[in-house]
C-alpha cells in the first residue's frame, strides 16, 4: 500500500485544491501517470502516480482544500 500525499510546493504555499482525478478507485495505473490535478493560488499542476498499481481509495474529493502532507489517495502497489 502506497500513500499519496500532497508534497511541498514551494515557498509560502501551504495548501492546494483538488481539481480533477484522472482515475477512479479500482482502476489500474502506471507509475508517472497523471493521477490528480491540483490548483494553488499561483498555479495548476498534475501530480503523477508514485508507483504502478490499483487506485484503491481517493481520500481528498474534488473541490477539497488539502494541506501539505495531507493524504490524497491510496494505491495498492503491483
Amino acid at each position: 500500500m502506497v500513500k499519496v500525499v500532497l508534497p511541498e510546493l514551494g515557498e509560502g504555499i501551504k495548501k492546494a485544491t483538488v481539481s480533477h482525478w484522472f482515475f477512479k478507485p479500482g482502476e489500474q495505473i502506471s507509475e508517472k501517470d497523471d493521477l490528480v490535478e491540483l490548483t494553488t493560488d499561483k498555479t495548476t499542476f498534475n501530480l503523477p502516480s508514485p508507483c504502478k498499481g490499483v487506485l484503491s481509495e481517493i481520500v481528498a474529493s474534488v473541490g477539497e482544500d488539502v494541506q501539505i502532507g495531507a493524504l490524497l489517495a491510496v494505491i495498492e502497489e503491483s
